[in-house]
């Protein structure tokens, strides 16, 4: 299996629709940043984390069994994949920026910014080349300045002219999902499903998201806390009981 689609949108323009998208019209499997933490993943991150250090990257092996890609790690890297992949179309998916930094700030910046689960899953010896994974992929892209809401819009601009400038237009599709199915079908050259587009994802989803994976972060500490204090108890226990 070959990509057939690159998805070179940032995250935020509606690429969680678009996945669903793409699968229903026989693209699928669909690569979203969910895949670097997918169950039978365990190797994805360390390999984005090597192309983030511009190492080299077996593509065919990190994508197997996927047909199309959207939203980051993968839009970061559309370029090296335009190249080994010659025969994939290209798909920006765009939204008017101002809109995009609103979501993006309330949604994908929460990984970013201090919080208990992030802190967890940076020290945790089984998540933390995850969190290197997403923490290189920030710098990356928006360096130390992603509550700076001029630059990070700067960056989203740049990055979707840098891409019409790239990429041959023949192989470019400039994409909001508002548009529906008519002008993607168009551009794949598939028939128009009958049935409405996807709409997931947003940005009320993400946020209960992030406060189920906060809230098990507590209980996880709570939990460790409470081991503690009854290994401390039993300790002093066992310490007056000696000295009786």
């Amino acid at each position: 299996m070959t990509l057939k689609i690159i998805g070179a949108g940032f995250g935020r323009t509606g690429t969680s629709s678009l996945q669903a998208a793409l699968e229903e019209l026989g693209f699928g499997k669909c690569y979203h940043m969910r895949e670097v933490f997918a169950e039978g993943n365990q190797h994805h991150p360390a390999m984005w984390l090597a192309a983030s250090e511009g190492k080299s990257v077996n593509w065919e092996q990190l994508f197997a069994g996927y047909q199309s890609t959207v939203d980051w790690p993968a839009c970061t890297f559309y370029k090296e994949l335009m190249d080994y992949y010659p025969n994939a179309k290209v798909l920006l998916s765009v939204r008017d920026p101002e809109k995009w930094y609103k979501s993006t700030n309330a949604t994908v910046f929460l990984s970013y910014r201090p919080s208990l689960s992030n802190w967890l899953m940076k020290w945790n010896p089984l998540t933390h080349l995850k969190w290197r994974a997403v923490d290189s992929l920030r710098r990356q892209t928006f360096g130390d300045r992603y509550e700076d809401k001029d630059y990070v819009i700067e960056v989203f601009n740049r990055h979707n002219a840098e891409v019409q400038r790239v990429v041959p237009p023949e192989r470019l599709l400039v994409y909001d999902v508002k548009q529906g199915w008519e002008p993607l079908c168009a551009f794949l050259g598939v028939p128009v499903p009958d049935k409405p587009f996807p709409h997931l994802n947003d940005t009320a989803e993400f946020q209960q998201m992030v406060e189920r994976r906060e809230r098990k972060a507590r209980r996880t500490v709570g939990t460790a806390a409470s081991l503690v204090a009854l290994g401390v108890a039993g300790l002093v226990w066992m310490g007056r009981r000696h000295a009786v």
